[in-house]
């Protein structure tokens, strides 16, 4: 199965300064260790962007021209405490929601930009999936350290969009307790303790998201890979390792050979230590590629 990177430099112009762990210098890294020769042989494209009608799918009425019109002309400015636009920011924004790399996406909800995120690239993926290729039942795991609460309250009250997500809890944005379902019990959310390691991620992986993902049957799975939850992390205390990671991306291929083609596309979330964001993404494309 050919394995698909996209990528484009306006993700580099999205500038949050230079203290901000959401920096060009993830995607640096992550361009570095898909440079070796273990990923010579990926299918390398720019990335598309997105029309604001794609993204009005989950982000509607004035959303994306509000944002733009935030976008400033030189120097930097705060949507709020933590998600930051410099000029660069729109084609950026526009493009990560096209083939979603940088800025990540799962904070977003469908009204409020929030958590260095500015669109829901999951969310309009999904969304894309189903109205331009007819994939109806679409679904999205999240393994980042923090809950997407963004995707959880764009999927709620749609009864074809499954959402599950394993994070570190209690923690920021202060949701995915377990008994936040979805209107149509369409949410599986796995709270994880502060220093859990990878023994205990793998078994809610494997003993309530994969069963649930299973019994959905999804369509088309998107991974909300957030790589924030690894051990050497700045903004998470959970110790799982790039064997943790490869290993969920391994079921989830598993869980989409079986339902719904082999159709799965991953999305960068978090991730905010360079080398082991590099280490995990390694791990991760080296398993779509040859599991």
């Amino acid at each position: 199965m050919t394995t698909l990177v996209l990528s484009h430099d306006s993700y580099l112009a999205h500038d949050t300064g230079p203290y901000h762990p959401e920096n060009p210098d993830r995607l640096r890294s992550i361009l570095r260790a898909l440079d070796q020769t273990d990923f010579q042989g990926l299918v390398r494209e720019n990335a598309p962007a997105a029309t604001p009608e794609d993204i009005g799918c989950v982000h509607p009425g004035g959303y994306v021209s509000d944002i733009m019109s935030a976008i400033p002309a030189k120097c930097l400015f705060n949507l709020d405490g933590d998600t930051v636009v410099s000029p660069g920011s729109g084609e950026a924004m526009l493009r990560a929601a096209g083939a979603a790399v940088r800025p990540p996406g799962h904070h977003a909800e469908s009204l409020r930009p929030m958590g260095f995120c500015l669109v829901n690239n999951a969310a309009v993926g999904a969304m894309h999936a189903r109205n331009a290729y007819g994939y109806q039942r679409v679904a999205v795991v999240d393994f980042d350290v923090h809950h997407g609460n963004g995707t959880q309250e764009i999927f709620w009250d749609d009864a074809e969009a499954f959402y599950a997500s394993t994070h570190q809890y209690p923690f920021y944005p202060d949701t995915g307790a377990r008994r936040e379902r979805g209107a149509h019990n369409n949410i599986v959310n796995v709270p994880l303790a502060a220093g859990g390691r990878g023994d205990v991620f793998r078994g809610g992986m494997r003993d309530e998201i994969l069963p649930a993902l299973t019994a959905f049957k999804p369509d088309f799975i998107i991974i909300s890979a957030g790589f924030n939850a690894h051990k050497d992390d700045p903004l998470g205390q959970l110790g799982l390792t790039e064997n943790d990671f490869a290993w969920a991306t391994g079921a989830l291929m598993d869980v989409a050979r079986q339902v719904c083609g082999g159709r799965v596309v991953s999305v960068l979330e978090g991730g905010y230590n360079l080398d082991a964001l590099a280490d995990c993404v390694t791990a991760h494309v080296q398993t779509l590629k040859d599991h």
